[in-house]
């Protein structure tokens, strides 16, 4: 997807607004609409970087990529399980209690 420099209208704001559920007062209007142009300003400029470095800053569509690091050297299990229990507040039967929600 290609974030070109345009104009954002009043009307695309109101638009926006209503699709996302919430009220804008007339007051906020253009302030938001300053706010959405530099945003799209600044994705369209990390895309020109990307461009001329010849790196793809967002995958393509379908491709698929492990974002997670490889969790290389982790601790023994129950390693700080008991200085927990010993910082929480309340505790019961080697657990630490808490409020039921429902």
């Amino acid at each position: 997807m290609r974030y070109d420099r345009a104009m954002i209208t009043k009307e695309e704001v109101l638009k926006l607004a209503d699709l996302a559920r919430i009220e804008v007062a007339d007051d906020e209007i253009e302030s938001i609409r300053q706010k959405m142009e530099g945003i799209l300003e600044y994705v369209s400029e990390v895309q020109k970087l990307s461009d001329e470095e010849g790196v793809s800053v967002v995958p393509e569509a379908g491709e698929n990529r492990n974002v997670l690091r490889e969790d290389e050297d982790p601790h023994e299990g129950g390693k700080y399980t008991e200085s927990i229990i010993k910082n929480a507040p309340e505790k019961e039967g080697g657990y630490i209690k808490v409020r039921k929600i429902l």
